[in-house]
């Protein structure tokens, strides 16, 4: 790209633009100071960055620039964050050092700064759990100052809002590494507005065609959402007005995302999802009179539509461990639809949209730091665990983010928040890690209950605790948040390697008395002999007595012959049916290409997505089972692609192969005399597919069937689905 004098000019305009819009956005809360410290961050990172450009061309300063205004509007940080967002690539891209931040702008911005690099100088080498274990060590920086990880996620998403210019494959990577850490973490942050944008561009990148559907669908029927919304208002106006009310109403649309995945979760069409927006009515009010004010709106609201009686969410009362305060009642709207309502505050409204940082500003004394500092405490706790794998970790800290909330009372009245779902065992590790580690049995609302009862809403739980009680394995299953699970298996992992300690020795005297000598080599024969996958199993095994003299001495009887078994096998050379075996294998999929340079390679289809000719696909490279081919959207994809982006190829088909390929087809409807008939008749007379299996069901007049039909690629069986559906009677035809 030519640089010429009029393109540096017009850029260099637009950097001023943008930087006065950066001091537009906090304008009202920075001092002289501020400006002065932020002006001086601004000008260093021009200075540092002047020689170096994005892959789009454009000057690099920009990302810096468009991070620090993601910080100030969308999450509101001080200018403290400004300046260290600022600075975020300064240490890492240039000649700037961590002790010239610390001199020009103090020891807070310097350490941010550092935080900031050490993240984006993990190491980056293919151990299989890398990005978990990433993740484990980003999240260390949260002790330092939470404000490193608000950053990253900043930096993140003005990276996923600029990644056109990259190559596909790089932009699946980044996009299903988004979807596995930074859309989660954004969300524990409170940062709501950011998560939702970060899983639509994930969306964007990973399922194009599927994010361009739904978006273009949202626009063909915003106006109809806002003529609806116009309508409801008018409805309550008047009765709102009448209780001199200061408030606004707004439409909140659902996110691209959160429609995919229930479209996918419930088999449903995009005209079929019903709540794909929420009515949001956020009110003025000092905080003495806020919650009044809410449960007002609510009575008027409720006079004049249906509420649902089982959608009251009141986070007003207990707020959710985010910070997060509402009411959302859902209700019967217009035209016999159900519509989610929202009652917030402009300060509950703030502190939603932008998570914990709002809290800084609204905070009484350190309560507003309360909530965080708890979580960041809980977290730590987690980190230190050297037991819990990293992929765990990442799964458990995932799982407990998106549970909904119960609240539960402590039999001295102080209230608890714990995930939807939880035991009381885990209450007693919420309590205290040895309040957990010595639970006997619980009480919820004074009866004994078993340890395994899901608790709900409103329950006063009571742990009962003996010195000698101590976790046994059937706790796993009893046991549901992330710390109480920890805690139970670094428990359970010391009482197995003081039992295996104990075996060791015995297993040496026994094979001793078998003259087999006791050296790494035994050990692995041992351990293949007996199906185990440790060392650690083994010598379990024989402390507890589950490995006796006999099966010792079988192991010895069978020793030898094994071995020399194992050496005919080795030097045997293959049968020509071996031979016809592979040749077929290589045959019936000789219609699929892989990488840059389209070599034919040896496949399998993978079972968990069972692609056919025709879908998007991709390689990934197995440790035992050779390349397996999974569809684009296989529900295992993101996953894949985060974990293991190195062991991932590109694949496509190269014509649509003659083979069959075997796939079963979903339909309901309306139970009519022939429907049966007019369904088999369709399939096997027009389409001339062959039918493996069938099976249909009626109940109360609906009927229910699943056909199992070998087609010879997607094009075939779009054509075949099409042809279902018009059969009458049919209501739904769907691949499963």
């Amino acid at each position: 790209m030519e640089l010429t004098q009029e393109y540096i000019e017009a850029e260099n305009k637009e950097l001023t633009r943008q930087y006065k819009k950066l001091l537009r956005i906090s304008y009202q809360t920075l001092t002289k100071e501020d400006k002065k410290m932020i002006r001086k961050a601004f000008e260093i990172a021009v200075d540092a960055h002047k020689e170096q450009r994005r892959k789009s061309g454009e000057a690099y300063i920009f990302h810096p620039l468009a991070v620090a205004q993601i910080v100030a509007s969308e999450i509101g940080l001080d200018a403290t964050s400004i300046a260290a967002a600022l600075l975020h690539d300064v240490v890492e891209d240039t000649s700037y050092t961590l002790a010239d931040l610390d001199q020009l702008f103090g020891e807070t911005v310097a350490r941010i700064v550092d935080g900031l690099t050490k993240i984006s100088n993990l190491k980056k080498d293919r151990d299989v759990s890398l990005q978990a274990e990433n993740f484990r060590k980003m999240l260390l920086t949260l002790n330092d100052d939470p404000r490193v990880i608000i950053i990253k996620i900043a930096d993140r998403l003005h990276n996923m809002q600029t990644m056109d210019a990259m190559r596909p494959d790089k932009q699946r990577k980044i996009s299903s590494e988004t979807l596995y850490i930074y859309a989660p973490l954004a969300h524990r942050m409170g940062l709501y507005n950011i998560k939702t944008e970060l899983e639509d561009l994930s969306l964007k990148y990973t399922e194009p065609e599927v994010y361009k559907d739904i978006k273009n669908k949202i626009k063909d029927s915003k106006e109809q959402q806002d003529k609806y919304i116009r309508d409801f208002k008018k409805v309550i106006q008047d009765s709102l007005d009448a209780e001199s009310l200061n408030y606004t109403i707004q439409g909140r649309p659902k996110s691209i995302y959160s429609i995919r995945r229930k479209i996918l979760a419930q088999g449903v069409t995009f005209d079929e999802v019903y709540d794909k927006f929420a009515i949001r009515i956020i009110y003025k009010s000092d905080t003495a009179n806020e919650k009044f004010l809410a449960w007002k709106i609510y009575s008027i609201v409720t006079d004049h539509f249906r509420p649902n009686p089982t959608r009251l969410r009141d986070w007003i009362s207990s707020p959710k461990s985010t910070g997060y305060e509402a009411l959302h009642i859902t209700v019967m709207g217009l035209k016999g639809r159900w519509v989610e309502v929202q009652i917030r505050s402009e300060r509950m409204h703030e502190i939603a949209e932008k998570g914990y940082a709002a809290h800084f500003k609204y905070k009484q004394g350190d309560d507003g730091d309360r909530g965080l500092d708890e979580w960041i405490n809980r977290l730590q706790e987690a980190l230190d665990n050297p037991d819990t794998s990293a992929v765990d970790f990442v799964e458990n800290f995932k799982l407990n983010l998106y549970n909904k909330e119960i609240f539960v009372f402590t039999p001295q009245g102080d209230l608890k928040s714990l995930p939807k779902g939880a035991t009381p065992l885990d209450f007693a590790f919420g309590v205290h890690t040895e309040v957990g580690m010595r639970t006997r049995g619980a009480r919820v609302n004074g009866k004994l209950v078993p340890l395994s009862q899901e608790l709900k809403s409103g329950d006063q739980v009571e742990i009962m605790t003996s010195e000698h009680a101590r976790p046994t394995n059937n706790w796993l299953d009893y046991a549901t948040t992330a710390r109480a699970r920890a805690k139970i298996k670094s428990s359970l992992k010391e009482e197995k390697k003081t039992i295996a300690s104990d075996g060791k020795i015995t297993l040496t005297r026994k094979l001793k008395s078998q003259k087999i000598p006791f050296n790494e080599k035994t050990i692995n024969e041992l351990v293949s002999f007996f199906k185990l996958k440790t060392s650690l199993d083994l010598f379990y095994r024989v402390g507890i007595g589950t490995i006796d003299n006999k099966m010792i001495k079988e192991f010895a009887a069978q020793r030898s012959n094994a071995f020399m078994s194992f050496i005919k096998n080795k030097i045997r050379k293959p049968t020509s049916t071996e031979n016809i075996d592979r040749d077929e294998i290589t045959n019936k999929y000789d219609d699929l290409v892989f990488g840059s340079d389209e070599q034919k390679l040896d496949f399998t289809m993978s079972k968990c997505c069972n692609p056919i000719p025709g879908d998007p696909v991709f390689g990934f490279t197995t440790i035992n089972d050779g390349i397996k081919v999974h569809k684009s959207n296989c529900p295992n994809a993101i996953d894949l692609r985060s974990k293991y982006a190195y062991r991932i190829i590109s694949a496509k088909w190269i014509d649509s192969s003659t083979q069959g390929h075997t796939v079963e087809i979903k339909l309901t409807g309306i139970d009519n005399l022939g429907l049966v008939n007019q369904v088999t008749q369709e399939i096997s007379n027009h389409m001339h597919v062959n039918i493996k299996g069938i099976n249909f069901t009626t109940n109360g007049g609906v009927f229910n069937g699943n056909i199992t039909v070998v087609v010879q690629s997607k094009t075939h069986l779009n054509k075949l689905m099409d042809n279902l559906k018009k059969i009458n009677g049919i209501d739904k035809v769907t691949r499963v």
